[in-house]
C-alpha cells in the first residue's frame, strides 16, 4: 500500500494539513477552544450505539477514561443487539452516533440497506481484526482455507450456509470477496444468512451455519469453545482495510457540527491511547470484557488484540497486522477511496443496479473537513490525499481512480 502519511509530522504540519493553514493554535489549546466559546459543542451529552465487539473499544474508552470531557461532551455508550437495530435508532434519532459498519452507513445513504437517509462517516474507528470462521466439522473434512473449502463444496453437493452480520456491511463483503477468489459465488453456490455478531458462536454450535465472518472476539471465541477454526483473517484479504466507522446522519452533522467534531476528536484520542502500549491494551481488554460491553472473558479479547493468533488446528503466529485503533494516525482517516470500494462491491453483488457517481457519493458521506478539524484538536496526523492505493488478496490494486471499470472487472458477481 502506498504510504501517504507524513510521519513523523511536526505539530505545525499537523495543523497546516488539517486546516489548510487556517489555524496556528497548538492542538491542546485548540481542544480547549473547541470546548468553549463559539465552537462549544451544541449538544453536550450524546448517545453512541455500539455492538459487543472488540472494535467498539475506542468509543467505550473515550467515555471510561473521561477523554470526552476534555472536548466538552459526555459520551453515553449504548449497547445494541444488532446492526439493523443500530441502523433504525440512528435513522430515527434515538442514537446520536454509532460504532457502525462502513457498508451500513453507505447502504442507508443509498437506500439499499433500508429507508434512504443522508448519512455521514466522521472517522474510521479501526483497521483489520475480523476473521472468517469455518466449523470444526468442515475442518475435519479438510476444509481449512478457501481453496480446500471450494474443493469440498464441489464434491459434496449439499447446501452450504454462511453467515454475515448485515447485507451491505463489511463482513458480507469480506466473506463474498474471499469465496469469490476461489470461484465460489456466494449468492448462487451457497445460502447466506444474517446473524448479529454476539449470536454467531451459539448458532454455529447448534449447526445453523458452516462458516461465518464477524469481528473479534467472536472468531477467537469459536476456537476457545472448540467449535470452529480460523480459515482467514480479513487483513489477509486486505491489509489495513477500513472496518468500523463513527457514523451519524447527515442532518445531525448539519445541526451539530461542533458536537460532531468534539466527539470525533475524543475518540481519536482514545484510539491513540489504546495503541500506545501493552499496558493500555490490557486495560482496554479488561474494561470491554465486562458484561456492560462485550460480555466475554478477557483472554478471548486480549490474545488477538496483541496480534497473538491461533487457528484452532495447532498453528499459532504473531500477526503484525492485527486490529489497530490509531496505528500512528493511519487507521482513522475516512479515505474517499475506502467508501468508494464498498460501493463497487455493492454494485458487484447486485445491491446497486446501476453505477452511482462513486466519488460524489463518498464526498457526500465522508466528512473530511470535520475529521481534519478533530485531527488538529487531537494532534492526529492526516494524509496528503483523500485517496489511497491498496493491493487485495488477489493481487488486484484498488486506488479509486476508475471505480466503474473496477466494479465491472470481477469474473464472479451477481
Amino acid at each position: 500500500m502506498t504510504k501517504l502519511l507524513e510521519t513523523p509530522m511536526s505539530r505545525r504540519n499537523v495543523l497546516q494539513a488539517a486546516t489548510a493553514g487556517a489555524l496556528t493554535i497548538a492542538p491542546a489549546l485548540r481542544a480547549a477552544v473547541y470546548a468553549q466559546g463559539s465552537d462549544k459543542p451544541e449538544k453536550e451529552e450524546v448517545r453512541i450505539g455500539f455492538i459487543p465487539l472488540t472494535d467498539c473499544a475506542s468509543v467505550v474508552m473515550a467515555s471510561v477514561l473521561g477523554i470526552d470531557k476534555k472536548y466538552g461532551v459526555k459520551i453515553i455508550p449504548s449497547k445494541e443487539s444488532s446492526w439493523a437495530g443500530v441502523r433504525d435508532k440512528l435513522v430515527n434519532g434515538e442514537l446520536d452516533f454509532a460504532h457502525a459498519l462502513y457498508g451500513l452507513i453507505y447502504g442507508v445513504h443509498m437506500g439499499t440497506a433500508g429507508p434512504k437517509k443522508d448519512m455521514a462517516v466522521l472517522m474510521n474507528l479501526n483497521q483489520n481484526g475480523q476473521a472468517i470462521t469455518l466449523s470444526k466439522k468442515l475442518a475435519d473434512k479438510g476444509a481449512v482455507d478457501a481453496a480446500s473449502l471450494a474443493k469440498l463444496m464441489a464434491t459434496d453437493k449439499r447446501e452450504y450456509t454462511f453467515a454475515q452480520t448485515f447485507p451491505t456491511g463489511t463482513h458480507a463483503m469480506w466473506l463474498y470477496y474471499w469465496l469469490a477468489s476461489v470461484g465460489v459465488n456466494p449468492l448462487k453456490d451457497a445460502k447466506v444468512i444474517t446473524v448479529p455478531p454476539p449470536q454467531m458462536v451459539a448458532n454455529m454450535r447448534v449447526g445453523n451455519m458452516d462458516g461465518y465472518c464477524v469481528g473479534e472476539p467472536w472468531g477467537h471465541r469459536a476456537i476457545a469453545d472448540g467449535i470452529g477454526i480460523t480459515a482467514a483473517t480479513t487483513q489477509d484479504i486486505w491489509r489495513d482495510h477500513p472496518e468500523k466507522v463513527l457514523g451519524t446522519t447527515g442532518d445531525f452533522v448539519k445541526k451539530y457540527p461542533n458536537t460532531a467534531r468534539a466527539v470525533t476528536a475524543a475518540i481519536l484520542e482514545a484510539g491513540k491511547w489504546i495503541d500506545a502500549g501493552l499496558q493500555n491494551k490490557m486495560k482496554m481488554a479488561e474494561t470491554i470484557a465486562d458484561k456492560s460491553y462485550v460480555n466475554t472473558s478477557v483472554d478471548v479479547i486480549n490474545q488477538r488484540i496483541l496480534g497473538r493468533y491461533q487457528n484452532g488446528l495447532g498453528k499459532t503466529w504473531d500477526d503484525p497486522n492485527h486490529m489497530k485503533f490509531f496505528n500512528d494516525g493511519t487507521a482513522n482517516f475516512p479515505y474517499l477511496s475506502d467508501g468508494m470500494w464498498f460501493l463497487t462491491q455493492h454494485k458487484r453483488w447486485g445491491l446497486l443496479k446501476d453505477h452511482p457517481d462513486y466519488l460524489k457519493v463518498a464526498k457526500e458521506i465522508n466528512q473530511i473537513d470535520i475529521f481534519k478539524q478533530a485531527a488538529a484538536a487531537s494532534n492526529t496526523p492526516v494524509p496528503k490525499s483523500a485517496m489511497r492505493s491498496s493491493k487485495l488478496m488477489d493481487g488486484v490494486v484498488w486506488d479509486g481512480s476508475d471505480p466503474k471499470k473496477y466494479a465491472d472487472s470481477f469474473k464472479v458477481h451477481a
